[in-house]
C-alpha cells in the first residue's frame, strides 16, 4: 500500500470516528433536534483531530440529513428523534461498581470510547495475516472441519502441541490428560460445576481478577480471601483462612498476576503446595497470560505434577478473543469427569475454532508475533509508567512482562469516583475495588498499557486528581 493510500485510509477512519461520536450524542439526546453542534474548532480540540477531518465529517452528516448548516452560524440538529433506546445512551454511571462493572462497560464501549481499563490488547496489535492464512488453509479442509461437532477432548493434534508447551514450564502432561473448552471462563466455570457442591468455600487472592468473584457468585460459592504479595500469596495469612474456612479451591495466577502483575516466588511455590496438602486444597492455576512472559514464572503444576494442580488458559489475548478456544490440564481421573460434564453441557466441541488455533499456533509467523507484542509491551510499559508518574499514580511494582499496572492514586484519591468521571468523558477505568473482595483496595487502580497511549486519558487523570 502506497503512502498517498495510507494517508487516506487513516483519514476517513478519523472522520468516521467523528460522525460516529455525533450520531451517539443525537441518539443519547445530549442533543437534541435544533441543538447547535460544537464548532470546527471546539470538536477538533476535544477529539484531537484535524479541523479538516471534523469539517468532512459535518458535511457528510449534513449529506446524509442528520444535520444541516446554517451559513454563517453553524451546524445544527436536523434528524427526527428516533424512539429513545437506552442501548443507545451510553454506559451506565448509576451502576454500581461491583465485579461485572469493568467488563461491562468496557465490552459495550464504541470505537469512540478510551479503554484503559480493560482486559485485553487493542485489535491492530493481534495476529491479523496469520488468522487470514489460517482461514484459509480451512477453507480447503474436508466438509467435517467446516460443520461437525468436535470431539468431547477437543482435536488431538491441538492438545499434543499444547502438552508440549506446557512441557516448556516443565508441566509434564499427556494430551488425553488436556481438554478443549470454548474459553478459560469456561474452563473455570466447568471445574466449579464439578468440583463444588453447595456451601463450598473458595479462595482468591485480594486483589484478584474482578471476574473470579463474578463466576463464584454465579455458582453460590463462599469465598474468602489472601492478601496478595509481590512473590505471591500472603502465606502466613492463607494457613490462617485454610485452618478457619477450609476452601474446596484456590483460584489464582501464577505467571503474570492479574491484576498486580506480579509473579509467583519459588520459594512461596513451595510452601502454597505443602498447605494445598495439608488442607486438601485444590489449586485452578489461570496460565491465560504465560504466551506474554520473557523469563518463565515457576508454576504450581510442575512442582505438583497435576496432582492437586488444574491448569487452565486460552487464547483470547494473543491471538483472537473471537476464535473462542481454551483449555484444562488436569490428573486422568478429573478430565474423564469433565468430559462428561462437557458432553451434558454444550455436547461437542468446536472444530472449526480448534482447527483454526491449531493452524495459527503452528504458522511460522506467531512466534515472531509473541516476540514483537513482548518487546511492544514493554515499551508501552515504560511510556505508561513514566506518564503516570507524573500524575502522581505510583506503580505498585513494575511487572517484569504482561500489560497490567496495578496503581497506588495519590492518598485520599477514590478510584471509583475518578473512574465515574472518566466513564462520562469516554474512558473506561478499572477502579481497585472491582477486584478486591475486602474492599481495600479503594486507592487502586489497574491500568493496561497497551490501551493507555491517549494523551486524553491523562489529562482526564489530571483533572480528576486535582479536582
Amino acid at each position: 500500500m502506497n503512502e498517498a493510500l495510507i494517508a487516506s485510509t487513516q483519514g476517513d477512519t478519523l472522520i468516521t470516528t467523528v460522525m460516529a461520536a455525533i450520531r451517539q450524542r443525537i441518539a443519547s439526546r445530549s442533543l437534541t433536534p435544533g441543538a447547535r453542534l460544537p464548532s470546527v474548532r471546539a470538536l477538533a480540540a476535544s477529539m484531537s483531530v484535524s479541523k479538516s477531518t471534523v469539517v468532512e465529517a459535518y458535511e457528510r452528516l449534513a449529506a446524509e440529513g442528520v444535520i444541516r448548516s446554517r451559513p454563517g452560524s453553524g451546524f445544527y440538529v436536523a434528524a427526527p428523534v428516533a424512539p429513545l433506546s437506552l442501548a443507545d445512551i451510553g454506559p451506565r454511571l448509576d451502576r454500581e461498581v461491583d465485579p461485572l462493572w469493568i467488563s461491562r462497560q468496557s465490552l459495550d464501549a464504541g470505537d469512540t470510547m478510551l479503554k484503559p481499563g480493560c482486559g485485553w490488547l487493542p485489535a491492530s496489535w493481534m495476529p491479523h495475516e496469520a488468522l487470514r492464512r489460517g482461514l484459509r488453509t480451512l477453507s480447503r479442509h474436508g466438509d467435517a472441519t467446516l460443520v461437525d461437532y468436535g470431539t468431547p477432548l477437543g482435536l488431538r493434534a491441538l492438545r499434543e502441541l499444547l502438552a508440549r508447551r506446557m512441557g516448556e514450564h516443565n508441566v509434564a502432561v499427556a494430551p488425553d490428560q488436556i481438554m478443549l473448552t470454548e474459553s478459560g471462563t469456561q474452563a473455570i466455570d466447568m471445574i466449579c460445576r464439578y468440583l463444588l457442591d453447595s456451601g463450598d468455600t473458595v479462595l482468591v487472592d485480594d486483589p484478584c481478577y474482578f471476574n473470579f468473584h463474578a463466576l463464584l457468585r454465579a455458582h453460590r460459592a463462599k469465598v474468602v480471601s489472601a492478601p496478595y504479595r509481590p512473590d505471591g500469596p500472603d502465606i502466613e495469612r492463607l494457613a490462617v483462612i485454610l485452618e478457619e474456612h477450609r476452601p474446596r479451591l484456590y483460584l489464582t495466577n501464577s505467571g503474570i498476576h492479574n491484576p498486580t502483575g506480579a509473579s509467583l516466588s519459588p520459594v512461596t511455590a513451595h510452601r502454597l503446595l505443602k498447605l494445598a496438602e495439608q488442607y486438601d486444597l485444590i489449586i485452578v492455576e489461570d496460565d491465560i497470560f504465560a504466551d506474554f512472559e520473557i523469563m518463565p514464572a515457576p508454576r504450581l503444576a510442575a512442582f505438583d505434577g497435576l496432582e492437586r494442580v488444574i491448569t487452565i488458559g486460552s487464547f483470547s489475548k494473543t491471538l483472537s478473543a473471537s476464535v473462542r478456544c481454551g483449555y484444562i490440564a488436569a490428573k486422568p481421573e478429573w478430565v474423564e469427569g469433565l468430559v462428561d460434564l462437557k458432553i451434558a453441557t454444550s455436547f461437542g466441541g468446536s472444530h472449526f475454532a480448534e482447527a483454526l488455533v491449531l493452524a495459527v499456533l503452528t504458522d511460522g509467523g506467531y512466534r515472531k508475533h509473541l516476540e514483537g507484542l513482548r518487546t511492544r509491551l514493554a515499551r508501552s510499559m515504560a511510556e505508561t509508567v513514566a506518564r503516570l508518574e507524573e500524575s502522581g499514580i505510583v506503580p505498585w511494582l513494575t511487572p517484569q512482562a504482561g500489560m497490567f499496572l496495578w496503581c497506588r492514586l495519590p492518598e485520599g484519591i477514590d478510584a471509583g469516583k475518578v473512574a465515574r468521571q472518566a466513564l462520562a468523558e469516554g474512558i473506561v477505568l478499572a477502579p481497585g475495588n472491582a477486584f478486591s473482595l475486602s474492599q481495600t483496595a479503594n486507592g487502586f487502580m489497574r491500568f493496561n498499557v497497551a490501551q493507555s497511549g491517549d494523551s486524553r486519558i491523562y489529562r482526564l487523570l489530571e483533572a480528576a486528581l486535582s479536582g
